[in-house]
């Protein structure tokens, strides 16, 4: 029963995690499995621990900055942050675009840190701490080369269903396009989507692994605005791409903490 309770919570945590205007009680129960009932016993609780609040005019729940703080000293605390932070600053400084770093955590890969390089124009500037698409994403492609295609296809289906239409106009449709993009990954030795995550973005990626090579640890990416990061760009940035991430394979801070929550291509 108690197990059966901490998986509610953490079910409901996720969802606001998700969810940040808030939900209502009805959709949060329906959501984890519970009786309205339970479920408003269940939030009140972590309302009394300061993880959620309810807003007193819509009655709607949602996260406070308790767990994301949380997690931010818990990276910290890793030493990731500090020993990664000044090569994502140089490469932005370099690109003049957005430089993020993604690492593995099983079967998802999860934004962590990141080093805005324009300074005018538009500006692509996602929230750290999202996960990223594996369908359509110059990151996933990167990591999803590293397996046969049937565990990238497995990969990509657990994530959920594939919605190109809220997507880039150029985003794969099906299995057979997301294939052909890991093959040219594979050729290219960097991932590279265009038109795809978000209309108008696009973005180049490379692996960092463990220093034994068998094992990718993260993704490193530069991202920004197609009209901007053209194919031309896109080819004078990736020797420096590849330069950083094998830097960034080299510290060991990374490597001590994420060789236990990633998983090995086969």
């Amino acid at each position: 029963m108690a197990a059966n309770l901490l998986t509610r919570a953490l079910g409901a945590l996720e969802l606001l995690a998700q969810n940040g205007r808030g939900l209502g009680l009805q959709v949060i129960a329906d959501t984890v499995d519970m009786p309205k009932s339970g479920a408003h016993r269940l939030l009140a609780e972590l309302t009394r621990l300061d993880y959620v609040v309810q807003d007193p005019d819509s009655g709607q729940y949602r996260l406070t900055g308790k767990l994301p703080s949380l997690g931010m000293r818990h990276l910290a605390g890793t030493g990731i942050i500090g020993a990664s932070q000044p090569l994502l600053d140089r490469l932005a400084r370099y690109s003049s675009e957005l430089v993020r770093l993604a690492v593995v955590d099983g079967d998802r890969l999860i934004f962590i840190a990141k080093s805005q390089g324009a300074r005018t124009g538009l500006r692509y500037d996602p929230e750290s701490g999202g996960e990223a698409p594996l369908f359509c994403t110059a990151t996933a492609f990167t990591w999803l080369s590293g397996f046969s295609d049937d565990e990238a296809i497995r990969l990509i289906a657990a994530q959920g269903a594939m919605d190109p239409e809220n997507r880039g106009p150029r985003a794969p449709c099906n299995f057979a396009q997301v294939l052909q993009q890991l093959s040219e990954t594979r050729e290219r030795g960097y991932g590279r989507a265009i038109d795809m995550s978000s209309p108008g973005m696009s973005a180049i990626a490379a692996a960092v692994t463990a220093e034994s090579g068998s094992q990718v640890l993260g993704i490193l990416s530069i991202g920004g605005p197609t009209a901007r990061l053209t194919e031309d760009k896109m080819n004078e940035f990736a020797p420096e791409l590849l330069e950083t991430a094998a830097e960034l394979s080299s510290l060991p801070a990374l490597e001590r903490y994420l060789s236990p929550l990633g998983r090995c291509a086969r």
